[in-house]
This record gives structure tokens, C-alpha cells and sequence, in this order.
């Protein structure tokens, strides 16, 4: 079985996990075809915006216990492969220049939320089912919660969801700062392709320009910030674009 599914249509990249009777859950070989799937699909040229996925109704529900404790029994640097494996995916979504979606319904926990959490943008199924769930095994989270969730809404918040493993709906995702969008489960799929199609019809430097100066403001102070978004703008109006979208920014107003 292929464990990632990729497709490619308008525009729009589309990555699928594919263990939909596990609930497409992590595996050192999954995590390196995620990874891999990620830059190939967020480097194509063709493609402005990529979507992760998951088959059979669920996003992700975390890593495989299964190999988990096959990995454990082997001790701590074949168990180290998997958590490496899936740090790498995580972090390719920032290493692409392209936006990253996460398209979230049914199960995400554990890794699937952490999976969540790295992404760009998250759009979710009201009814998704959420939570970083490792403490109500006596576990500690290994792909990132501890790291990529207090920046996103605060220790105060991240403290609390990470120690008592409480479960999110997809309305509470958007409403903590987790998501930016849910619809109703019956909408779900046609509220996510309307999106990313709009998406992906942006003009793609200003796109990737955009993500670009995000992720590198925020480990910048915001001096340094401001003055590299004052270049990127004054570049791009300049620049073989410019006169198009100075041209439709005119016509279409400010708003």
C-alpha cells in the first residue's frame, strides 16, 4: 500500500495519508513520504498550494503504537527514528514556499495535532475530534506540542491542553487560535476546495513572498521585520508584477 498519496490538479497539490484502517497513523515510513511528498509537491512550479489530508475520514491519530513499542524494544536510537522522521515533516512545511493547508476532519490527536500545528493554515470539520492526548497514556508529547504550542496561544493555554489531554471540537480549534476556518461536516469537503482554489489562484509571489516574511518575522525583532517586509513590497511593485497589481489593487480598492 502506498502510505502517501499525492495529486495535482489546478493549482492545487494534494497530499493524502493512507492508512485509513489505522486512522492513518504515524510510521517512520509514513513520516519519510510525508516529508518527501511535501517538498516535491511544494517545490513543483504547477503547484500554489499544497493540502494535507486524511484518508477514510480522519485526519491522524498519532503515532503507531505498534511500531512504538517495536522501536522501544529496540532501544532508544531506533525509537529516536521515528520522532526524527516526523520532525522532518513537520518542518519541511516551513522549508517550502508555498503555503501548507492541513484539511482536518474526525480524528486528530497526538501527532495528528502536532501534524496540525506545524501547518500553515488549518481549515477543520466542526466535528473533528482534537487534543494532544499523550498525558492520558502517561506519555510526553515527541513532535513538537511542547514546542510549537505555546507560540501559537500562550502557555497559559498550551499548559492546560497539554496536561489535561482535553478534546477540541473544530469550532473550538478556531475559536483557541488552532484553526482559522471550520464548516459543518456536510460542507466540509466543498468549503476546503473552495478555499484552496481561491487560494491557489493568488498571484504566487506575493504568495510565497508573504509566508516568507512571516515565518522569518518571527524569530526577527520587529525592526528587522518591518524593514525586510519594506524591501519584499518595494520589490515587488517594481518588479515584473508590479504593474499588474498596482493595476487591480487601483480597480478593486484597498478593501
Amino acid at each position: 500500500m502506498t502510505l502517501v498519496l499525492r495529486d495535482v490538479a489546478d493549482g492545487v497539490g494534494v497530499i493524502t495519508l493512507n492508512r485509513p484502517e489505522q486512522m492513518n497513523a504515524l510510521t517512520v515510513a509514513l513520516s519519510a513520504e510525508l516529508e518527501q511528498a511535501i517538498l516535491e509537491l511544494g517545490g513543483a512550479p504547477e503547484v500554489n498550494v499544497v493540502v494535507v489530508r486524511g484518508a477514510g475520514g480522519n485526519f491522524c491519530a498519532g503515532g503507531d503504537f505498534n511500531e512504538v513499542e517495536l522501536l522501544r524494544s529496540r532501544g532508544p536510537d531506533a525509537l529516536r527514528t521515528l520522532f526524527t522522521a516526523f520532525h522532518g515533516a513537520c518542518a519541511a512545511i516551513a522549508r517550502v514556499e508555498v503555503p501548507v493547508v492541513a484539511a482536518v476532519e474526525g480524528v486528530a490527536m497526538a501527532g495528528g495535532f502536532e501534524l496540525m500545528q506545524a501547518s500553515d493554515i488549518v481549515l477543520v470539520s466542526d466535528e473533528a475530534k482534537i487534543a494532544d492526548n499523550h498525558v492520558k497514556f502517561g506519555m510526553i508529547p515527541g513532535g513538537g506540542s511542547t514546542q510549537r504550542l505555546s507560540r501559537l496561544v500562550g502557555r497559559q493555554e498550551a499548559m492546560g491542553l497539554l496536561l489535561s489531554g482535553d478534546r477540541l471540537s473544530g469550532v473550538d480549534a478556531v475559536r483557541r487560535g488552532l484553526a482559522y476556518q471550520s464548516f459543518p461536516q456536510a460542507q466540509f469537503g466543498h468549503g476546503v476546495r473552495r478555499f484552496v482554489s481561491d487560494l491557489a489562484g493568488r498571484r504566487r509571489e506575493a504568495v510565497i513572498s508573504i509566508k516568507r516574511l512571516v515565518y522569518t518575522g518571527i524569530d526577527a525583532p520587529l525592526a528587522t521585520g518591518l524593514e525586510n517586509e519594506i524591501d519584499d513590497v518595494v520589490d515587488h511593485i517594481c518588479g515584473n508584477a508590479g504593474l499588474s497589481s498596482v493595476t487591480a489593487f487601483r480597480q478593486r480598492g484597498a478593501g
